[in-house]
């Protein structure tokens, strides 16, 4: 792989330099607790290195959607005393107004995370203005936020252009990940495309069919596509105005080599919620006023079957209705499958979307899988072929 963009390992000497590093902290809290760390110990690694290497470590972070406007309850000071938990080691809390001289008062080996990049208007809009301020504060700067790459903003894009900048060891990880699964792959390659609409995932769909050799389509919008093949999908959620669409889909498919594998056995349920009376049917059986809300053993053996054949995965979204069983039955059989080709060393498999980790992680398989990315929109947004203005920014 030739990379474009510069590491942690292309800094040289860094001990004394004001290092300012993008992390994505925004972190669920709730009565003044962070409820999930997640996106705290990703940043570990970077964050340690550079203070360890003696660097003077300024953290910028957005929190939550203040949209301009100071406001205590979306302050990074709540996130500082959290940090320092799971870094090992003290973090200094440090407010916009005089932030240039309580940092000239750290030393060397020092952190500090700076207050809500999005208390400033400009931020978003990455306004030139709001570059120089954070610019002034650092020498150099490093880019640890994958989940914020898709957003040209000051802190992601505009600091990049303005100072040496280099990728975090979060972001690097991603990156190669990324470039194993779509960019560089070994062949064949399976992609897994769950979720409750085609609308949302169009894109994805039509850049994955010219990259893969094995498109496996499931949750509610694999209901759209057995329309469009004819299939009568009872009450199922569906979307009948886009089968006009999804022929498209299977002729940009056909043209490439790729196949599309839709489930042929599925499980069925006339209500939605948790454990009622199911079927396990053709999908040419579904009565009027049955729903299709997961895919059929038959079906999940079959694609375990196309994945043992494969020497690459990307996953994004389930293949049932997950949060609620029995239909998340197909999708942690196959992440099982996918955890352990990987194991074997088969397999390399990247999976990312919050309903992906989430769908993993209630499989037990989220750990043996090659990379598994917590960013949401960014992630999509790669799988749809984009550019990611905070990756485009480090290439310089």
């Amino acid at each position: 792989m030739t990379r474009n963009f510069k590491t942690l390992d292309d800094m040289g000497e860094i001990s004394g330099k004001r290092v300012l590093v993008r992390e994505d902290l925004n972190v669920p809290m709730a009565d003044g607790h962070v409820t999930d760390d997640t996106r705290l110990r990703a940043a570990i690694s970077t964050v340690t290195e550079l203070a360890d290497r003696g660097a003077i470590v300024l953290v910028l972070a957005h929190f939550g959607r203040p949209k301009g406007v100071p406001s205590p309850e979306f302050s990074t000071a709540q996130l500082a005393i959290p940090f320092g938990q799971v870094l090992g080691r003290p973090v200094r809390y440090v407010d916009w107004e005089g932030a240039a001289d309580a940092i000239a008062t750290l030393q060397p080996g020092d952190i500090a995370l700076l207050e809500n990049t999005r208390f400033f208007g400009g931020e978003e809009k990455n306004d030139p203005a709001v570059v120089d301020r954070f610019a002034a504060l650092g020498d150099l700067y490093v880019n640890d936020a994958f989940s914020a790459a898709h957003r040209a903003h000051a802190s992601t894009a505009g600091l990049a252009h303005k100072l040496p900048a280099f990728a975090g060891r979060q972001m690097e990880a991603e990156l190669d990940a990324l470039d194993k699964a779509l960019g560089s792959p070994e062949h064949p390659v399976a992609a897994v495309v769950g979720g409750a609409k085609v609308s949302t995932k169009l894109d994805v769909l039509k850049h994955l069919v010219g990259r893969v050799d094995h498109l496996i389509i499931g949750g509610g919008m694999a209901n759209t596509f057995l329309a469009a093949r004819g299939v009568n999908v009872g009450k199922s959620l569906c979307e009948h105005d886009l089968t006009g669409t999804a022929d498209e889909i299977f002729e940009a498919a056909d043209k490439a080599g790729c196949t599309i594998h839709l489930p042929y056995d599925v499980v069925v349920a006339t209500e939605f919620r948790p454990n009622p009376a199911t079927r396990t049917v053709n999908v040419h059986e579904v009565a009027a006023d049955e729903m299709i809300l997961d895919v059929g053993p038959a079906a999940v053996e079959a694609l375990g079957d196309v994945l043992k054949n494969c020497r690459t995965l990307v996953w994004n979204g389930p293949l049932g209705a997950f949060e609620t069983p029995p239909f998340d039955a197909a999708t942690v059989s196959l992440a099982k499958t996918a955890a352990a080709l990987t194991s074997d060393g088969s397999l390399v498999s990247v999976a990312g979307g919050g309903d992906t980790v989430a769908a993993l992680n209630q499989a037990g398989a989220a750990g043996a899988f090659t990379f598994v990315s917590t960013a949401g929109g960014a992630f999509l947004e790669w799988m749809e072929g984009r550019e990611l203005p905070g990756v485009a920014a480090l290439a310089g």
